[in-house]
């Protein structure tokens, strides 16, 4: 997927979830927050965050830009914190079928956001031969020392979504988890016990009933996002 427009900034400050202050050509700016998890240890003062420029293209919105990517750290490892990004990336990947799924074939159909039990699943999938099959996709912008994790906050709604995958994997559907880690270099995915126990047991109780559990990482540039290589899930409690 591709941004138009990217400018570069510098962080200031967060006054709520939805609006951070940044420093663009010397002048202060509020700027949307594509994202609305804690994000603490990316969006610190000073850092390089880059922005998408809907100047000219306001229509209803209040604010010019979305914050749609951070530089972390010294080594400046680029990150894209856009919340709804995996999701296109994902589908864009089935469409294209670059992005396989465990248990079937074949060109996909691919319907988004589709309801099941209590929950609405990211994606609903069908194959040539009619086997079908629920797709749930978590963005990842935590990262320490090459691991990804997730979440960043407890989510009982991620342990709600992951319970309604078992239930739908016991009804003869394919049941995915995927983790799409938006940033690259990273060697392995595990569930962040520190921050949320009860996900990391969820997760690993739905793939001892035969949920799939992958991640992917994604190459990163200011004004693009794409699904790349598969990275090892490690599921044990640390």
């Amino acid at each position: 997927m591709k941004y138009a427009h990217i400018l570069k900034a510098r962080f200031l400050s967060r006054p709520n979830r939805f609006v951070a202050l940044v420093e663009l050509d010397g002048r202060e700016l509020a700027v949307h927050v594509k994202n609305t998890g804690r994000c603490q240890e990316l969006l610190l003062p000073g850092a390089v965050v880059y922005l998408e420029d809907f100047s000219g293209r306001m229509g209803k919105r209040k604010l010019p830009c979305d914050l749609v990517a951070v530089e972390k750290g010294a080594q400046g490892l680029l990150i894209n914190m856009d919340a709804q990004a995996p999701n296109r990336v994902v589908e864009e990947a089935l469409r294209e079928g670059t992005l396989c799924l465990p248990g079937l074939t074949g060109p996909l159909t691919v319907r988004p956001e589709t309801v099941f039990g209590d929950s609405r699943f990211d994606f609903f999938v069908r194959d040539g031969s009619g086997r079908e099959g629920y797709l749930e996709v978590k963005g990842v912008t935590l990262e320490e020392h090459g691991v990804a994790s997730f979440p960043d906050a407890p989510t009982e709604r991620g342990v709600k979504h992951i319970r309604e995958l078992v239930s739908a994997r016991e009804q003869g559907y394919v049941a995915c988890i995927l983790f799409v880690i938006q940033m690259e270099g990273m060697t392995v995915f595990r569930p962040n016990d520190a921050r949320h126990m009860a996900f990391g047991e969820a997760l690993r109780y739905a793939a001892s009933q035969g949920v799939a559990i992958m991640a992917r990482q994604c190459a990163v540039t200011p004004d693009s996002l794409c699904l790349t290589t598969e990275v090892p899930v490690d599921l044990s409690r640390y």
